[in-house]
Order: structure tokens, then sequence, then C-alpha cells
């Protein structure tokens, strides 16, 4: 395929994208390595020329919903003539990719997720029929050095990826098989990405890892050249002209230390919200599930990052029900969540993952005694939502818009605290940080007036 064949004829791309937000910015590099190609994304994957999955392993039953897709989208390929390229990417490929190729003789390319600088010579082997269909290697640096520098960013905010991989080998986890071992981008790489985007009009960065917080680097030379962390990263890129929020997604408890709290409290950009997974409240099953810390330890985190920033909103991600949990390790878990308070949480039932240690722990809880601890568990995290979604009605809030709402002359953004934002407002405040007043809150939600924007984008 030539530039001049793929300028005169484009291509239709769809990328459906499962689970974590490492995914959507895994989608959005994909589409920019496939744009010199001539592919242009769609909405619909019928009569699409290239579909992709991007799939996610972390929920159950994960897999069979991939087959499941896959057998609609084999329909319009053969209502198509054959004309259409299937692709599976992601943590599903990564760990099931042969099966995927054997159970589904209609997908074309299966590719992990270290693999999608390799898309377009994958998708031009495929379209001559020759060449490997199968890429599950891992090679993390060589596809942050193959993908394209510069990216074209959709809106005021974007994530950008510091770092990949996972040394941590939780047991029900399967991302250290599926994405491989800790791997930091340079700060170089970082910044310039992070400028590109704010040349764009980017406001809001979020600073992407499977553990963004074990990052590590050489700083610039022009700052000593001393190692820094995941605090000094986001100090740096917070002096970026455009840059003025700043966020990071997901982190793990023993990478906390004490610099990254620290920058909650003198970093502006930094916004007051941490997610930071505890998945138990219980030592006997934190030791179980290998996480490397205790309930103690998580809580003292806690506290120093309140001390640092009393208006901080935190969230946390649970497991209930996990082999072996009694139901005095499920109240520890309770316990620790009526003393966190949160602003937001995930919450699910253990679900085994084929090849993790946890999936032949002896132990199993009972499906119906796993559920009723799972509906008390989400029942007191959502009372602690709302009541933090209802403390902000009356307050004057600075919102970034993000996009229309679903209401003639409504837009929505987000409040500091990652809240959904609606209120009423022109559609040229879109992409600005307004003030709003919070009238109304949901579970999850908040309404509001538009009082004037702080600036002009």
């Amino acid at each position: 395929m030539t530039s001049e064949t793929s300028q005169t004829t484009p291509k239709r791309l769809f990328i459906k994208t499962y689970g974590c937000q490492m995914n959507v910015y895994d989608s959005e590099r994909m589409r920019d390595v496939l744009r010199p190609l001539g592919y242009q994304p769609v909405d619909t994957a019928e009569n699409a020329d290239l579909v992709v999955l991007n799939t996610c392993h972390i929920r159950e039953k994960a897999t069979e919903k991939v087959y499941s897709e896959l057998g609609q989208i084999k329909k319009m390929k053969v209502a198509a003539g054959g004309k259409m390229t299937i692709a599976v990417a992601g943590c599903v490929a990564q760990a099931e990719g042969a099966e995927i190729m054997r159970r589904q003789p209609a997908v074309d390319l299966v590719l992990g997720p270290q693999a999608y600088h390799k898309l377009p010579e994958m998708v031009a082997r495929a379209s001559r029929a020759v060449g490997e269909r199968l890429e599950t290697e891992f090679e993390t640096l060589e596809k942050f050095d193959a993908l394209p520098k510069t990216r074209e960013a959709e809106g005021p905010t974007a994530f950008l990826s510091v770092q990949e991989g996972c040394d941590k080998f939780c047991t029900f986890c399967v991302v250290p098989y599926t994405r491989g071992a800790e791997l930091s981008r340079p700060v170089d790489d970082i910044v310039f990405e992070a400028r590109n985007l704010a040349a764009q009009g980017v406001r809001e960065v979020t600073l992407l890892g499977q553990n963004v917080n074990a990052w590590h680097g050489a700083a610039p030379k022009l700052e000593g050249g001393s190692e820094w962390g995941l605090g000094q990263l986001a100090r740096h890129i917070a002096k970026i002209g455009g840059i003025d929020r700043i966020r990071y997604s997901t982190s793990h408890p023993r990478d906390m230390d004490a610099d990254l709290i620290a920058a909650h409290g003198d970093t502006p950009a930094m916004m007051p919200f941490m997610h930071l997974p505890v998945q138990s409240g219980s030592d006997r099953i934190l030791k179980a599930m290998n996480r490397g810390h205790t309930a103690e330890h998580y809580l003292d985190i806690m506290r120093q990052l309140k001390a640092a920033q009393p208006d901080i909103a935190l969230a946390s991600d649970f497991i209930v029900g996990f082999p072996g949990e009694s139901d005095q390790d499920f109240e520890d878990t309770m316990s620790l969540v009526r003393e966190v308070n949160y602003a937001m949480a995930y919450s699910f039932k253990y679900s085994p993952r084929p090849g993790t240690p946890a999936a032949d722990m002896f132990g199993h809880v009972p499906d119906e005694v796993a559920t009723e601890r799972l509906h008390r568990l989400q029942a007191l995290l959502w009372e602690q939502q709302r009541a933090f979604n209802a403390s902000k009605v009356g307050q004057t809030i600075p919102v970034l818009v993000t996009g229309k709402g679903r209401l003639d002359g409504q837009m929505h953004g987000r409040s500091p605290w990652q809240q959904a934002v609606h209120f009423d407002a022109p559609a040229s405040t879109y992409g600005q940080i307004v003030d709003v007043k919070v009238v109304g809150a949901t579970l999850n939600a908040l309404a509001g007036e538009l009082v004037h924007a702080v600036e002009a984008a």
C-alpha cells in the first residue's frame, strides 16, 4: 500500500476497547500507527475494513465475551465477502492467543500489548496472506521506541502512558503474565509527548501505568541528573504551559513514597484525587493475595495523604470472597472502609483466573456468601460516595468542560475530585475550566449552574 493509495482510498477502522485506562491509551496509539496507512476511525464495526478488539483479561468471563463478539463480527465479514480484517489485541490476546486463532479462524491477527507498533506491518502481511499472524512477545521498550513520538489529541483530556508491566505478582492477577515486567519510560519521551498534547489544547493529563507510582527515571541534565520518582515527574509536567491538571492511575501501596504524597500538597496542578487499591482490610487475606502490605500500612498512607492534602478524595478497589475469607476477614474490610471514608470505589466478587496461584487455593467461598458480602460492602461504599458528592452542594468549583451533555444546551465536565458535573452552558465553553456552583448531587454525578469561565481556553 503506497502513501498515494492510502490518501485517495481511505480505509475504515473500528476499535472496540474493553477494560482499563491503559487499553484506552493503547487504542489511541493503534489509531496513530494506522493513520499513515490511510485508516480513519468509524463508530461501528459494520462495513469497516479493519476491526480491532482491544481486550481486557481482568474481569470475569472476559474471554467468552470476546468470542461472542467475534461471532458477530464474523457474520459481518462473511456479509462483506471476506473483505474485512479482524484483529484481537490486548491482554486476552496475550493470554489466549493461539486458542483464539484455533477457535475463531475468522481472526486474521492476534497481538499482545507490547506489539502495537507492529500492527501496520501485520496488517500488510495479512493483506498478502503471508507471514506470522500471531505476535505476543514481550518487547515493551521496543514498543515505546517505535510508536510515533507525536499523537493526535481528541479533546482537553488525555492519557499519557509512563510505565507498563507489573512485578508484584498478586495471586489473583494475570497482569504480570499479560503485560510483562515493570518498565518506565524516559523522562524526555514523556515530557515531549506531554508538550505535544498541550500544544493541541489538552488541559489535563492522566499518567498511566499498571503500577504507575513505581515509575522512576533519570532526571533531565538541566535538573541535576538525579533519580526521579513519580512525584518529581508530576512537578516537572506541571511546568508545561497549558497543562493545568495532572492525575495518575493506578497505584500500588508498596510504591507510595513520601515525595509523591508531598506532591499532592505542594503542586497545585496535582488533582486532589487518589485511587489506591487495597483489595482487603484483612492482613491474613492480604498475605494470601501477596499484596506485600498490611492494612495498617495502607491506613498510614491514607493519613499521610489527608495531612498533605486535606481536600483529597480517596478511591480504591476491593475483592470479596477471596479463597479462605472468613466472616472476620470481611468485617476487617468493612472496618477499614469506615475508617478511610471513600469518595468512590470499585468492588467485585473474587473470580479465578486460569494460571494464577489463587485459582488453585483451597477455601472457596460459596457464591451466596460472597454475594451477600458484596452487597453489604457496596451499600457502605455507595453511602459514603453519596455523602461525599452531597458535601459539594452549595460550593462553587472549577470544572474542566469535556463535552456536550445529553440535554439541549447542557455541557459536562470533571471536578477536581473526578466527579462528573452537568450544567447548562454554551458550547463555546468546551475545553475551558469554568466555575460551576453545585446545586444537586446523586451517587454518580453533580448538577451545577455556570458562574463564569476562570480563563479562556
